[in-house]
């Protein structure tokens, strides 16, 4: 047999035995079952008296999500989702890897933090880093000037996790991006209105974003004398100003990295400074940086985009900050960041965590069950009706399942109706509907059913 995976040959056997059997005799559970066992016996997974020490556990920097939280998550998921349809952007997605050598042109400083695949097929591959470089790709392969476009999936990187911090080696970005040429500022000051629109909705408490410009960091460099060989190296360090305070930042600028100490200096002084327009207004007069035509040129930038940032009528939740050096490795302009304000951050948080709301994982409507054995036929013929009526409809799955079992089952899954037939229902063509949470029962005409849930489910 060909090689086909991790999996010991029985395994996969077992699987492609029922998979390739005609589909009246497939049972999944019994394929399941066999597949199971064979993995657990494989040279993956050996038994505990041979690996007395083994423990089954996700990789480090990683994560399980529960069905709670998987809920919490698309609701989330919907809402920046919904936003970024409605400012007209489209879906993308990409693979997973990359080819190494394009990826390492962009990370040069951050080339150990990417996670190498073996060699398959005579190409270097990457998990992607980001979702930024994987854009930049398709729309050079695909030959395209213009594309609005919004992407979410994970990515991953190999630096060391700090889960309390929320810092995980695998985890999910959302990307909104309009690529092309357009007049100065205008896709810059949406981009900032999506990001209000997103914290806004998703309702974490006050929150700042913080707007910056690659050119004026460049014009800060240049005016405070960062020799242009240290140029790409000195950005790395100040992309860091977000996990190290300034002093660790000047500290590995001057000793590791052999900027002169009085360069690092005049550096600190700008970094400090944030502000409004205001403060723009005034780095124009700034004897030192109005010296650099490339930091004027954001400068200017950046009032008018503030000047647009008041039309959208978001201005009193953006910020100018010298100390914002994000992504300068392939930003040329305008760059920002949400951060939550502490008080609300923490009270956002709370609000998350304590608010006792229970957390449905199904959106499951109606749970179809029976008080008597011999009735598994009928309850498959009401739940395919339910079905074909685009209602979301459970059952167990089991032929002869106690009613009390399917009582519990509903109430510990937050069903609000469910489907009652039994034999003297049949007898009589009418059916039971209960409602779960008032234990409250109606006997209703059979062929009434769909109609009356549907009625049901449309009152507030």
């Amino acid at each position: 047999m060909p090689h086909l995976g991790p999996l010991r040959r029985r395994a996969w056997a077992a699987l492609l035995g029922q998979l390739l059997r005609p589909p009246s005799t497939v049972c999944i559970r019994g394929c399941h079952s066999q597949v199971a066992k064979a993995v657990l016996t494989s040279e993956q997974l050996k038994s505990h008296q041979e690996k007395p020490n083994f423990i089954i556990k996700v990789p480090k920097g990683t994560r399980d999500l529960s069905p709670q939280q998987m809920v919490v998550r698309e609701k989330i998921l919907d809402k920046i989702i919904s936003c970024f349809k409605r400012h007209g952007a489209k879906g993308l997605d990409t693979p997973a890897f990359e080819l190494k050598e394009m990826l390492t042109e962009k990370y040069e400083d951050n080339f150990g933090l990417m996670y190498d695949l073996k060699d398959q097929g005579g190409e270097l591959l990457s998990l992607r880093y980001d979702l930024t470089v994987p854009f930049a790709r398709y729309l050079a392969m695909n030959k395209l000037k213009k594309m609005k476009r919004y992407q979410v999936g994970k990515v991953w990187r190999r630096e060391s996790p700090a889960i309390a911090q929320g810092r995980y080696r695998e985890f999910c970005q959302c990307d909104f991006d309009i690529a092309g040429e357009f007049d100065p500022m205008i896709p810059d000051a949406e981009c900032l209105r999506i990001m209000c629109e997103i914290l806004s909705g998703l309702q974490l408490g006050d929150f700042l974003i913080k707007v910056n410009d690659r050119r004026v960091v460049d014009g800060i460099f240049a005016v405070c004398g960062v020799p242009e060989s240290k140029l790409r190296t000195i950005c790395s360090s100040m992309d860091k100003l977000d996990k190290m305070s300034w002093e660790g930042v000047r500290h590995e600028m001057v000793s590791k990295k052999g900027l002169a100490p009085e360069v690092a200096d005049r550096i600190g002084d700008y970094v400090q400074y944030h502000g409004g327009i205001s403060l723009v207004e005034d780095l124009f007069k700034d004897p030192r940086l109005s010296q650099s035509q490339l930091a004027l040129q954001g400068l200017g930038d950046l009032k008018l985009l503030f000047e647009y940032l008041r039309l959208f009528g978001i201005a009193d939740k953006i910020s100018l900050d010298l100390s914002l050096a994000r992504g300068l490795d392939y930003y040329t302009g305008v760059i920002y960041e949400a951060v939550l304000l502490e008080s609300s951050a923490q009270a956002g948080k709370e609000t998350l965590s304590m608010s006792g709301e229970k957390v449905r994982t199904t959106e499951t409507q109606v749970f179809v069950a029976t008080p008597q054995k011999n009735f598994l036929h009928e309850r498959l013929k009401i739940i395919a009706e339910l079905w074909d009526a685009g209602i979301k409809a459970e059952m167990l799955y089991k032929n002869n399942p106690k009613l009390l079992t399917q009582l519990h089952y509903c109430e510990k899954a937050d069903i609000p109706l469910m489907v009652i037939i039994g034999e003297q229902e049949r007898n009589e063509g009418v059916i039971k509907l209960r409602s779960v949470a008032s234990r409250e029962e109606v006997t209703i005409n059979r062929e009434s059913l769909v109609a009356e849930i549907q009625k049901r489910l449309s009152e507030p």
